[in-house]
């Protein structure tokens, strides 16, 4: 049960990554476009919601992880660091993320802020893929320390 657990809580907080890093890779070239081909290139994530349903995957495969390795406090600490990275992920999407979504109506509605909004949604994607990274970095660890 151990280390099918652990290859789930791996495969799903991997995952959490994938869009995360995207989205780090793709500031530089997009956080200066004029407004035109911003919301143009903001079409790209259509769709990208359903990552979602990865990220509360990757949190439950985590909290029983923290169950299952509760008599191993060095692993159980590195689980928890992730399991608490990818709370805080889901924080900043709340806080800053989703209700630029949401005042853009998906990037569909150019309202008067839309560059202040352009950047809240911007560095909370970059702010959430390093710190998505570290848990995943903790989980790789907390991996190290349990045996078969």
């Amino acid at each position: 049960m151990l280390k099918a657990t652990q290859f789930i809580a791996m495969v799903l907080t991997a995952l959490t990554l994938v869009p995360l890093g995207a989205h780090l890779a793709e500031l530089p070239n997009k956080i200066d476009l004029a407004q035109a081909d911003y919301f143009i290139a903001q079409n790209v994530f259509r769709g990208w919601a359903l990552f979602g349903v990865v990220v509360i995957g990757a949190v439950l495969a985590n909290l029983v992880l923290t169950v299952l390795l509760r008599n191993n406090r060095a692993a159980l600490g590195l689980v928890l660091v992730n399991l608490l990275c990818l709370l805080g992920t889901l924080t900043i999407f709340f806080a800053f993320t989703y209700p630029a979504n949401e005042a853009t109506n998906n990037w569909t509605v150019i309202p008067a802020h839309w560059q202040s909004l352009r950047l809240e949604w911007e560095l909370s994607h970059a702010v959430n893929a390093v710190i998505a990274f570290g848990g995943f970095c903790a989980l790789t660890w907390s991996l190290l320390l349990t045996r078969a």
